[in-house]
């Protein structure tokens, strides 16, 4: 059984970022062999000092970054993704945007004993928030993660 994903408004997004400080951008070529350099990229801006939320955030954008190469129009002939990191609101929020699709929109799948589809369902369940957006120039999907008190 497929659920819709949790679109996000623009006034929600606006209101997240206020305050926010970027860490860290990258554009790669939407191509499945440049994912590794996505999360290296990832595990570099990180470092030591966010190690509460790395292990979670590597596999996440690894997953999303995936979604991107596989599934919009970025995997097509100059396509590109674009991984833009941010500390906001006591937290990491990371943001994937490609070139979108015609043929679909973000959908978590939790169907237990399919073979894949699974990415949008682990970021579901271990973000502490998530969302999309769509337009003309693609679509952005981003998470959040809490720093957790030590």
């Amino acid at each position: 059984m497929a659920s819709a994903a949790r679109r996000s408004g623009t006034t929600e997004d606006l209101a997240a970022t206020a305050g926010a400080s970027i860490l860290g951008y990258l554009t790669i070529p939407g191509r499945p062999e440049h994912v590794r350099q996505a999360r290296a990229f990832v595990a570099k801006t990180l470092g030591e000092g966010w190690w509460q939320c790395s292990d979670v955030a590597l596999l996440l954008t690894s997953e999303l970054v995936t979604n991107a190469v596989l599934h919009s129009d970025s995997r097509l002939r100059g396509g590109t993704v674009t991984l833009v990191m941010t500390a906001v609101s006591g937290g990491l929020r990371i943001e994937v945007t490609d070139s979108g699709s015609d043929i679909s929109a973000p959908v978590v799948k939790d169907e237990v004993f399919a073979s894949d589809g699974h990415g949008l369902f682990l970021v579901q369940s271990l973000a502490d928030r998530w969302g999309y957006v769509r337009d003309v120039a693609g679509t952005t999907v981003w998470f959040w993660l809490r720093l957790r008190p030590e």
